[in-house]
């Protein structure tokens, strides 16, 4: 069921789960990403009923996450690609996989990421691409963009001033990069 009301809501975290919030979308990119392509190699690996798959698949397609692409003239079958906004969702299933390997599951891990070059297990942090340091509170912190709207500047002006201890000086929301740093001590 489509939530139309979340389209003109400005947070990427709600629209990126509009689109991909329903847990058989999540699993249908993992396997695509995996190289499962078909129809009936979907519902082989999942177990999921033909109508929810199909809509499961049209909705992805919709939302520019797969490519639907021909593959038999008669029957027409198609088979279903990837696109680059689906290739780009693999970081995000690489952080749920580490964070279910972590708090879900008490019998040890049943995937891993793994070094295809040594075969080493690997614990996958984000990083900040300009730096290289990885991305972990204090010192990394959502604050609104440039197209936030006036009631998310206000959000994060909040929670910012309940995070500042007194003793430093309070930076406005809308500062930019430089100011902000400028306040650090």
């Amino acid at each position: 069921m489509q939530r139309k009301h979340l389209d003109g809501m400005p947070c990427p975290i709600a629209r990126s789960l509009e689109r991909v919030g329903e847990w058989w979308s999540i699993l249908i990119l993992r396997d695509a990403l995996h190289g499962l392509r078909r129809f009936d190699e979907f519902q082989k690996s999942l177990g999921i009923a033909p109508n929810m798959l199909t809509r499961r698949l049209n909705a992805l397609v919709d939302a520019g996450l797969l490519e639907r692409r021909r593959y038999s003239e008669r029957p027409p079958r198609f088979e279903y690609v990837p696109t680059m906004r689906g290739r780009d969702f693999r970081p995000v299933l690489i952080a749920l996989l580490a964070w279910g390997n972590k708090y879900f599951a008490p019998e040890g891990a049943s995937v891993q990421l793994i070094d295809t070059a040594t075969g080493a297990a690997v614990d996958p942090i984000m990083v900040d691409g300009a730096t290289g340091r990885p991305i972990k509170a204090p010192e990394y912190a959502f604050s609104p963009g440039p197209a936030a709207p006036e009631r998310t500047r206000r959000r994060y002006a909040s929670i910012a001033r309940e995070k500042v201890p007194a003793e430093q000086p309070r930076v406005p929301a809308n500062a930019g990069p430089a100011a902000r740093k400028r306040s650090v001590p």
